[in-house]
């Protein structure tokens, strides 16, 4: 079984490596520049990191994240692909949880989709261009155990999903993630000011699901997020 869950692995990062030669996305990947860039501006925010039977393995998680992707400078026109930055969780992460098909399980790379997904948090707010995000299939979570808005999470599957993120500015851009005690905390650095997003966010609930819509000041749409409810929370 596991020879079958690899190689079903290797033929969907084989399938997206052909679709981004194809549409040219293979040249815009961000790339690992020795320029020093002098960035004036930023805009941030934090959130706690649940205290867990995982913890420790999730501190771990981010910070050997957070040190490949403090490094890369987004220039105009170029995408963050996390997994093209972070590389194969398997080969350098500790287990904690994970939800897999709705269901709760203990995997390699636990926790990393709460650095994703304070990534995706903050380039809505910045209005960055959002090339590929996808929220969990469920919400395991309540008032009290919840540490992002619902609509703002970014679940990653290595080789099936990835968090894909474009600079539409024409000045450089890049995420500094910081690892404290508790919590944790992105900077998007800019050489130039960003105007900071107002987002509104509009629940609504049916019998099985929370569907959450996201928009701007501006009144746009800027994501769309379906949840199937669950009968139980966690915290993650």
């Amino acid at each position: 079984m596991k020879y079958w869950i690899l190689f079903k692995m290797h033929v969907k990062l084989l399938t997206r490596l052909v679709k981004d030669m194809c549409t040219l996305d293979y040249f815009k990947f961000v790339k690992n520049s020795n320029k020093k860039i002098k960035f004036n501006y930023h805009l941030s925010i934090s959130q706690e990191v649940k205290v867990n039977e995982t913890f420790e393995s999730k501190i771990h998680n981010f910070k050997i994240a957070s040190e490949k992707i403090n490094i890369y400078t987004i220039l105009p026109g170029q995408i963050f692909s996390f997994w093209k930055i972070v590389g194969n969780p398997n080969k350098q992460f500790k287990k904690g949880r994970v939800i897999k098909n709705g269901m709760i399980h203990e995997d390699v790379g636990g926790g990393l989709c709460q650095l994703s997904g304070i990534i995706y948090y903050i380039s809505l707010i910045a209005g960055l261009r959002i090339l590929e995000r996808h929220n969990h299939s469920v919400d395991i979570y309540n008032d009290e155990t919840r540490f992002c808005p619902l609509g703002t999470d970014a679940t990653l599957v290595y080789g099936y999903k990835d968090l894909r993120i474009a600079n539409p500015y024409s000045f450089p851009i890049k995420f500094e993630l910081i690892v404290l005690e508790k919590s944790i905390e992105v900077k998007l650095m800019s050489t130039e000011k960003i105007e900071k997003k107002t987002l509104e966010f509009k629940n609504i609930e049916t019998d099985q699901f929370k569907i959450v819509s996201i928009t701007t000041d501006s009144k746009n749409i800027v994501s769309q997020s379906k949840y199937k409810k669950t009968p139980f929370s966690l915290i993650y």
